[in-house]
């Protein structure tokens, strides 16, 4: 190795003495912010498998019908794919940017010919390799090389993100099509109710024992259960096409549980560990977004360092100087190169402060999506605790109401006086609307698991 290429390398060494701030890894900035200190405490916690940030979807929506569905939905939603394909851009983005440590080369084979005044055509030709190799003195392929693993961490938090979109919303899907089928099945059994009193109140009619104003009534109040059923059937098609949009396939009609029992994970919990956000995909990709942005501020410092450039050229030739020679010889060169930045300061500053900012917006974007994932995980947590007390109180309601319209019946037809058929009315009605909101509430509590599940980073 001659002289200048022993002192070029050692300039750099002596340089990169003082820069060595451009090597260090990045570390969240738990001194500034209570909540990244917060977040990183989380996630050097040891993750508790049986929590439900760490379940599969399997564990969390057992019935077999929609498990069925979503493992469709995975195999064939494009968004999804391409989300796959995001991460294997990245991973090829990170093995270009590991090559850079090493020299690139090339082969650029040449020839010519030459005749002056009538003169034999004399014929040059040259096989040449050159190689060239950047030393990494002050950290700048060090840092892209940083980054690109951490676009591939933040590609691979994005699909997971994408599959939990997919997941919950096969699975809010579903749960909105069993609601519609059970409701028209509930107001189809009504209806026949409501038919059956028709019937009875123009027997007690011909008895004597109500007027035309109660057989009117009732066949009214049967019409309006019978004009909700057009609609639920419209609603239960559009739902049909939806989920059918979601799988990926031509519409059609899917079949779909009538078991409404509700089981949840035992893991559930009333409060919002850190640890559950610290497993949100979005969560990890804004951390990530932050990584990126440090590692981008400390290519913009190496921007202020010389580069150190070392190549060579060799192979075989028959132009000799000034002369040809044949049969052609074997020739190499060696150089080395130092480049330092002199009239560019001004921009490497800008383009420093640039990264600065962008990396301090990095930060606040990052503390958002810690603050938004725990106020969705608290009020996923709500509705789910919410529904179910509610729907308890609801369920003993409906067990009073059966027994009214048991007894409201029971003293019309047996002409007790002080009974008339609006009571007999009211208490259905009554019964009607308890039994539909029963069902409402089941639906907002199911929908409630499915944004907890994907409040908490889902999808697995």
């Amino acid at each position: 190795m001659n002289r200048f290429v022993k002192y070029t390398i050692a300039a750099g060494v002596g340089l990169m003495l003082t820069g060595c701030n451009i090597y260090k890894k990045y570390e969240m900035p738990t001194a500034d912010s209570a909540i990244v200190a917060d977040y990183a405490k989380a996630s050097e916690a040891a993750a508790d498998s049986a929590s439900l940030p760490y379940l599969g979807w399997e564990q969390v929506f057992t019935d077999p019908q929609l498990q069925n569905l979503i493992r469709l939905a995975l195999d064939n939603n494009k968004d999804l794919e391409n989300a796959r394909l995001n991460v294997d851009i990245a991973r090829a983005q990170l093995k270009g940017a590991k090559l850079s440590y090493f020299p690139s080369a090339a082969l650029n084979p040449n020839g010519a010919g030459a005749s002056y005044d009538g003169s034999r055509m004399s014929w040059t030709y040259q096989i040449p390799l050159a190689l060239n190799w950047e030393i990494d003195a002050f950290g700048k392929i060090l840092n892209r090389k940083r980054g690109a693993q951490v676009a591939v961490d933040q590609m691979e938090a994005y699909r997971q993100a994408a599959q939990s979109q997919i997941v919950c919303g096969v699975a809010n899907v579903y749960y909105t099509l069993v609601l519609l089928n059970q409701q028209l099945d509930l107001t189809r059994r009504t209806s026949e109710i409501w038919k059956e009193q028709v019937e009875s109140m123009e027997l007690m009619k011909q008895a004597a024992r109500v007027n035309e104003a109660a057989v009117v009534q009732s066949r009214a109040n049967y019409y309006s259960v019978m004009s909700t059923i057009p609609d639920l059937e419209r609603q239960i098609h559009i739902t049909q096409n939806t989920l059918s949009l979601l799988l990926n396939t031509y519409p059609q009609t899917w079949e779909v549980t009538s078991n409404l029992s509700f089981d949840l994970p035992s893991a559930l919990t009333q409060g919002v560990p850190m640890t559950y956000l610290a497993a949100r995909p979005d969560v990890k990709a804004a951390e990530r977004s932050l990584a990126v942005a440090y590692y981008a501020t400390n290519s913009a410092r190496a921007n202020f360092y010389p580069s150190i450039n070392i190549s060579s050229n060799g192979g075989f030739t028959n132009l000799l100087g000034s002369f040809i020679a044949n049969p052609g010889k074997w020739f190499i060169q060696l150089a080395g190169q130092l480049t330092a930045p002199l009239f560019s300061r001004g921009q490497n500053i800008a383009t420093l402060q640039a990264a600065k900012a962008q990396q301090q917006q990095a930060l606040n974007n990052f503390e958002y999506a810690v603050l938004n994932a725990s106020a969705e995980v608290s009020d996923a947590l709500v509705e789910l605790d919410k529904n179910g007390q509610k729907r308890e109180y609801i369920l003993q309601q409906i067990d009073q109401l059966e027994k009214s319209v048991e007894y409201t019946q029971e003293l019309l037809t047996l002409g007790n006086p002080g009974t008339t058929y609006l009571e007999v009315l009211t208490a259905r009605s009554g019964l009607l609307q308890a039994q539909l909101s029963s069902l409402a509430c089941w639906h907002a509590r199911a929908t409630a698991l499915v944004s907890l599940y994907q409040a908490v980073g889902g999808g697995r």
